[in-house]
């Protein structure tokens, strides 16, 4: 029962699942900390307010802390964009890389030389004008 346990645990996709969840979870707290910190100061700045969390307001005694849910707003878009463009968009560009055009088909009809109209490889007279044609040579 360990044993098979221990070949779930090593296969290489959860590992590799367990890193991305790893890596994914200090990102999103270095994009919250730098929305916090940096940027919705900045923000604040712009707008005349001193701290762009300490927005809130209050009904019946409830606070509603507004600045810190747009602060979540700012670092999950910021999250979702920095995942689009530095992941999702160079995947795409290299899939469409890696898959090749899939060869043309073997042409099943030819043109007749008289009416240019399609006609099928191995007839001998064209079906809309009548003529004789000449039936092409095998290489």
């Amino acid at each position: 029962m360990l044993k098979g346990f221990r070949q779930f645990i090593l296969r290489g996709n959860v590992v590799d699942m367990a890193v991305g969840v790893v890596v994914g979870a200090a990102f999103a707290g270095m994009v919250g900390a730098f929305t916090k910190d940096l940027l919705t100061p900045l923000i604040a700045a712009l707008i005349g307010k001193p701290d762009f969390s300490a927005i809130t307001f209050t009904i019946n005694g409830s606070v509603f802390a507004v600045g810190d849910f747009i602060n979540a707003v700012i670092a999950f878009l910021l999250v979702a964009a920095s995942v689009y463009f530095f992941v999702v968009t160079p995947v795409n560009v290299l899939v469409a890389r890696m898959r090749k055009a899939p060869t043309p088909a073997d042409p099943t009809t030819k043109k007749c030389p008289e009416c240019l109209s399609e006609i099928p490889m191995d007839a001998r007279r064209c079906a809309h004008c009548g003529q004789p044609v000449v039936m092409a040579q095998a290489a």
